[in-house]
């Protein structure tokens, strides 16, 4: 299979690649900066900026899949860009995609019409982030596209373990964390499992 990796060189991303290569399959992956990712056999590195349709048409050209890793950053890229990814997508006839989102955008278990950073869950002052999470959610809600998006809690990185709980559209019970590396193996793990297509998914020890 032929994976398009964006967020390539962030924390998550970086894993999801290794993950993708070490299971035989294929990785384009779009990056700002060539000089922040080994080169190695079946990765195939494209320098652009995933606001551009011309770059991000390169990387998910002849792609399977996709799976989108990127971050805030502290400006409106991930939302931004996520129209981009989808009409792409709708182009080229690619229907699978898994994002890396926030477990802020899960439903609230004390207050089940909001969402947890609306709620008295949250203790975060900030709720921009959790904001631009939403509003992916919302585009990929709009689609007849089978996406999936993996929703950690708190986020160190860690070491893998793969002993870790998930739930659809909530975060686990009493689940105060989770590693980049074992969020990254789930992640990948969902361009072949169809458990939560359509659907967010709460992960954490």
């Amino acid at each position: 299979m032929r994976i398009a990796v964006l967020g390539a060189t962030g924390r998550v991303g970086g894993h999801i690649v290794e993950y993708a290569l070490r299971g035989g399959h294929e990785v384009s992956a779009l990056v700002r900066d060539r000089g922040k990712i080994d080169p190695r056999e079946g990765l195939t590195v494209i320098e652009g900026n995933v606001l551009n349709e011309k770059d991000v048409k390169r990387v998910l050209e002849k792609a399977d899949a996709v799976i989108s890793a990127l971050n805030t950053d502290g400006t409106t890229t991930l939302s931004d860009s996520m129209p981009i990814i989808l009409d792409v997508m709708h182009e080229f006839g690619i229907r699978r995609i898994v994002t890396i989102g926030t477990a802020g955008i899960l439903q609230s278990r004390t207050e089940p019409d909001r969402l947890r950073y609306e709620s008295n869950e949250s203790r975060r002052r900030s709720t921009r982030a959790a904001e631009e999470h939403r509003r992916v959610y919302e585009l990929l809600s709009a689609t007849d596209l089978e996406w999936t998006i993996v929703c950690p809690t708190y986020l160190p990185d860690g070491e893998y373990t793969g002993q870790y709980r998930v739930e659809k559209d909530y975060l686990p019970e009493g689940g105060k964390e989770i590693s980049v590396a074992d969020t990254a193996e789930f992640a990948y793990r969902q361009i072949e499992d169809r458990s939560y297509v359509g659907a967010r998914v709460g992960i954490a020890y």
